[in-house]
């Protein structure tokens, strides 16, 4: 049985986590306010639920993250990237950017995919996070072409940490731009992980992993505690050079 988590419950401690039926499930309930959302994350905790159903709370084990030197660039990728960086040098029909539309991102990675239906984010999410943004928490990495948005990630960071949320794109390649950039971008802040936090495909093929997450809890007692990171400015991959 999870605990329920009233207005100023604490979280319990992530050793409580389901190991069966719902493995990683901690607790439910509670809210989705900047404030809580800070607690969770500073403890190796994030929020997943679908509509109509309370918010739940997660702690999985082993944890999927992306060591940020271990980052997959396939060769097609590779191609993209230096077509976005040149045409960003001169034509400007393709654009990287941080944070110019956090909220947009949001919304395209909600909104109905053509393999299935929206994804979980709602509109109570939507609103947290943004919190988080105005709070400079979360961040986003977006990919525009002829000035439309076309792909993007957004996530939290909080000192020498980042927690992948979620990417969309609509063009080929574009949710895979905008993650090259920001896993770039990160190495050269220190940022050695990323947090993935659930196993699938396609991270893997991006060169994620599961671990432990006893191992993923010592890592991030570490990286929380370094100094936050404050100039978000796109930096291009090397291999875009040229």
């Amino acid at each position: 049985m999870i605990p329920w988590l009233g207005a100023q419950t604490p979280f319990p401690d992530v050793s409580e986590a389901l190991t069966t039926e719902a493995p990683g499930l901690l607790a439910a309930g509670g809210d989705l306010s900047p404030e809580r959302l800070l607690a969770a994350y500073q403890r190796g905790i994030f929020p997943w639920f679908s509509e109509g159903q309370p918010i739940l709370w997660w702690s999985t084990d082993p944890r999927m993250v992306l060591h940020t030197d271990e980052f997959k660039l396939s060769a097609s990728l590779v191609k993209t990237l230096k077509k976005v960086e040149k045409s960003a040098r001169t034509d400007g029909r393709w654009q990287v950017r941080f944070d110019s539309d956090f909220e947009q991102v949001m919304r395209a990675c909600a909104s109905p995919r053509r393999d299935g239906p929206g994804t979980w984010i709602s509109e109570d999410i939507i609103r947290g996070y943004t919190g988080l943004h105005a709070l400079g928490f979360a961040h986003s990495a977006e990919v525009w072409l002829d000035g439309e948005l076309v792909g993007g990630a957004y996530g939290v960071s909080i000192g020498q940490m980042f927690y992948g949320e979620s990417m969309f794109a609509r063009v080929s390649d574009a949710s895979k731009v905008a993650l090259a950039y920001l896993v770039h971008f990160l190495k050269l802040h220190g940022v050695k992980m990323i947090d993935c936090q659930q196993e699938t495909g396609h991270l893997a093929s991006l060169g994620a992993r599961p671990i432990a997450r006893s191992a993923f809890l010592e890592h991030l007692k570490r990286a929380i505690a370094r100094p936050r990171i404050r100039d978000w400015q796109p930096v291009p991959p090397v291999v875009a050079g040229g």
